[in-house]
């Protein structure tokens, strides 16, 4: 994280949908269902070719000036080279004309890869960050596997930790009590994202739409609110709940934890850093990179408001992706009366009591530093007053 916000007009960039999902979760059925929707006239969507299953070939060739196909397999494999420089293609293509306009783009992942690394393309690439933002995470989740892939696969559990949205698919497949099924799946994917919106699936086309082409939260746009976003209060509780126990006294204790056994070492913890006091531009840098060197690849995602000692009622607005964090953007004005900084980090593979204790370490090495650095400061301008008024 350096410097400032790009110099290019937020509203100017186009909003992205990412659709992410395990192997057979239905994100190709709610892409197909995306085209017969009118509402996606002026949207682009961007697929993979190793999709489990392909496009409908008649929708398809209908909406073919709209859809593009990478061909060189997994996203989060090829992310550097062949999104960024389709995506870059297609905004000068639609400058010069060339192609129908488009104002929202949708990225259908295969269901292997993994959102870290496109979501940090969009934060760190020049092209795709002056051009595009990332609007919306939508991760589908399916009812009937969900068990076993969450066992065996790390990179669903990645899939749900980074969403804000979440929609459920299969749950009529399920075998017994479907209701059931459907509370348990919501504590296991509340357990890991503690602030994605959560719903069952609604395939109607006007939902699709709606759904892909949400607008989202635009860190650029100081009239931006944050607080959606943010969602600090729900990590916060989320946190609380796991240091008094992972327990939910409505439900029978043992039979909470014989459901949540499935999740067992996955590792997916939040943490939420709260300071009353402003910190300084230098403070911020230094802690922020400390806290880098030391999650490393465990750090999935950053986001935070922060009150800046140098800019007095702008908050900043920081977010990242693994180790990498975004250039600081800034808001005109605070949400509301509560101007404390709040930062969330979302991790994997660090025990919670490990990442308590890093943050706050950090924290507290970062604000004594620079409480002594101050000292020094204002102790070497008073010396020097001194002097000259000998």
């Amino acid at each position: 994280m350096a410097g400032e916000t790009s110099p290019f007009d937020a509203k100017s960039r186009i909003p992205v949908t990412l659709v992410t999902g395990f192997l057979g979760s239905g994100k190709t059925t709610l892409i197909n269902a995306a085209l017969t929707s009118p509402e996606m006239s002026r949207t682009m969507i961007v697929v993979n070719e190793f999709g489990e299953v392909g496009l409908d070939q008649k929708l398809f060739a209908r909406s073919s000036d709209s859809v593009v196909v990478l061909e060189n397999g997994c996203l989060c494999c090829t992310v550097r080279s062949d999104l960024v420089g389709t995506l870059n293609s297609l905004f000068h293509a639609r400058k010069a004309e060339e192609i129908p306009f488009f104002d929202n783009v949708v990225i259908e992942t295969s269901g292997l890869a993994e959102p870290g690394p496109v979501l940090q393309a969009f934060l760190s690439e020049p092209t795709l960050d002056g051009l595009y933002r990332v609007a919306s995470i939508l991760t589908l989740v399916d009812a009937v596997n969900w068990p076993g892939t969450c066992k065996e696969h790390d990179e669903s559990v990645r899939q749900v930790a980074l969403a804000d949205q979440i929609r459920i698919t299969k749950l009529d497949l399920v075998s017994g009590d479907a209701e059931m099924a459907a509370t348990r799946l919501r504590m296991d994917l509340r357990r890991i994202n503690p602030s994605a919106e959560i719903a069952l699936v609604d395939w109607s086309s006007a939902m699709v739409a709606a759904l892909l082409t949400a607008s989202g939260f635009d860190a650029a746009n100081p009239d931006a609110d944050p607080r959606p976003w943010l969602n600090a209060e729900a990590h916060q509780a989320a946190a609380e709940t796991h240091d008094h126990g992972d327990c939910d006294h409505d439900h029978d204790h043992h039979d909470h934890a014989r459901h949540a056994s499935h999740l067992d070492g996955k590792g997916v913890e939040t943490f939420v850093l709260t300071r009353e006091a402003p910190l300084s531009r230098e403070e911020l840098q230094f802690l922020l990179d400390g806290i880098a060197q030391n999650l490393g690849s465990g750090l999935l995602r950053v986001k935070g408001l922060v009150n800046v000692a140098e800019e007095f009622g702008r908050p900043a607005v920081i977010q990242g992706a693994q180790h990498l964090l975004h250039t600081m953007t800034w808001l005109d004005r605070w949400p509301d009366e509560d101007q404390r900084s709040r930062i969330v980090f979302i991790t994997q593979g660090i025990p919670r009591d490990n990442l308590k204790e890093v943050i706050d370490l950090l924290d507290r090495v970062s604000a004594r530093t620079f409480k002594a650095r101050e000292r020094g400061r204002r102790a070497s301008e008073a010396d020097k007053r001194s002097t000259q008024a000998q």
